[in-house]
């Protein structure tokens, strides 16, 4: 139930929503303040304005009580996903496994077929990964091929930064994905299949075919940096035993999502199995178990080494599950209040798309903040009211729309412009003409993608 008189002026409303997200935006891009500390002083922000108690009135509503209810249900629910994904990444790195994959496939593509194999290694490497980690996992490669093939640093590694870019914004168990299917009630394997289906071409797109003109836009020779440090392991698992060990959880997570469409009778002894290994917890738990035996011990690692790499992905990604959880605050204050659903009522009346809405809502945030996870957060905030009454696909497709959104043109103000920047010596022109396009290409393709299966999928 709304914290606030259902017949409170919808201008206030949109008031203290506007005034929350500004403020937000005002905290990140120009006093740089935490997004975490940033995303609960735009929930205050929006409740004030729209005129509620801070703490619990009479009737236990409040803003506080709003915000601490939607930090933990967050928390406890995507938190944990990017914790036991985090796990994943980090054995996946230490063990060799990574490098396998990263070896095998680039090892066997012609010249030609370079820039494709290294859009499918980005997209592979991207499913259990973070961006910032697979993009550092992926520079000597990137730079290796790139002197072996003497071709630009850009023709190979658009593709990488392609994949590695589609998977963080239109794949679960990613944060903006997950988080997104959490607040919408999205069927996380459907969004997942679905996901797939966008990603694919999406890709393809913006990686070989974007990287080739980028390419001749700015012709950045690969330096000699990391030629030392790619240390060979003649213990690291095999291909088909990473892959395998890799796919797992996704194979888990769309086992459910075919179960729950192929077996009616949810009293079914197969689909209840698949229904609880396919959970995104479970999934990614059982997953983690296996690659501890498949990666961890299969690349040589004693117990105290295994247990050590998972403990040291903890810290990383801390900030991350804080800055989602504080989301979650900002999103159930927007949804007690009724803003949502006053947008809702807005959109039907003024016969919007909702799929446009979603990706317009999330590329304006991230324009102004230069963060996918924020974007993505905000935008599905706003979104619940128009969800009601979507089918389960529909509601799928508004998460990816939300996904495509986020990543539209990443320009100054995003950490990971600076970071590829550095990475391929670039000027921040050259950046912008390369890896900002190449975003922007990848948004505008997954939304063109979405609205096409937007009409097969009711």
């Amino acid at each position: 139930m709304p914290i606030v008189d259902p017949v409170a002026p919808g201008a206030q409303l949109i008031t203290g929503a506007l005034a929350g997200i500004a403020l937000i935006v005002l905290l990140i891009t120009v006093l740089k303040l935490h997004p975490f500390l940033a995303l609960i002083g735009g929930a205050l922000t929006v409740g004030a304005v729209a005129g509620e108690s801070v703490l619990a009135d009479a009737d236990g509503k409040g803003i506080v009580p709003s915000f601490t209810a939607g930090f933990g249900s967050t928390a406890a629910g995507v938190g944990i996903l990017i914790a036991l994904g985090a796990m994943f990444a980090k054995l996946l790195a230490e063990s060799g496994g990574a490098d396998q994959i990263v070896d095998t496939i680039v090892g066997h593509a012609s010249p030609r077929m370079l820039p494709w194999a290294m859009a499918l290694v980005g997209g592979i490497i991207g499913l259990p990964m973070f961006f910032e980690i697979g993009l550092v996992l992926l520079m000597p490669v990137i730079y290796l091929v790139a002197r072996r093939a003497q071709v630009s640093l850009i023709t190979v590694g658009i593709p990488a930064l392609a994949g590695l870019s589609a998977m963080h914004g239109f794949v679960p168990p990613h944060p903006g994905p997950v988080t997104a299917v959490g607040y919408l009630g999205a069927n996380l394997g459907l969004t997942l299949a679905l996901g797939l289906l966008v990603a694919i071409p999406t890709v393809v797109v913006a990686g070989p075919l974007f990287g080739r003109l980028a390419g001749g836009w700015v012709d950045i020779p690969a330096p000699d940096r990391f030629d030392s440090e790619r240390a060979v392991d003649d213990r690291r698992p095999s291909f088909g035993i990473t892959m395998a060990t890799v796919l797992l959880p996704v194979v888990l997570m769309m086992g459910k999502a075919v179960a729950d469409i192929a077996i009616e009778d949810n009293m079914q002894p197969v689909r209840r199995v698949l229904d609880l290994i396919g959970e995104p917890l479970f999934a990614l738990l059982i997953a983690l178990l296996v690659a501890m035996v498949t990666l961890g011990r299969g690349s040589g690692m004693d117990k105290a080494r295994v247990s050590s790499t998972v403990t040291d992905s903890l810290p990383p990604i801390a900030g991350i599950i804080l800055i989602v959880a504080a989301g979650g605050g900002f999103k159930q204050v927007l949804v007690d209040t009724g803003v949502g659903t006053l947008l809702a009522d807005w959109a039907r009346d003024g016969n919007v798309s909702v799929l446009l809405l979603a990706w317009v809502l999330a590329v304006l945030i991230r324009l102004a903040t230069g963060s996918a996870t924020i974007a993505t957060i905000t935008a599905s905030s706003l979104m619940i009211g128009l969800v009601d009454g979507l089918s389960s696909g529909e509601t799928s497709l508004v998460v990816l729309a939300i996904g495509a959104g986020s990543v539209f043109f990443s320009h100054v103000n995003d950490a990971g412009f600076w970071l590829v920047k550095e990475y391929f010596g670039m000027t921040v022109g050259q950046t912008l003409k390369t890896w900002s396009l190449m975003e922007t290409v990848l948004s505008v393709s997954g939304l063109f993608f979405v609205l096409i299966l937007g009409i097969f999928v009711g």
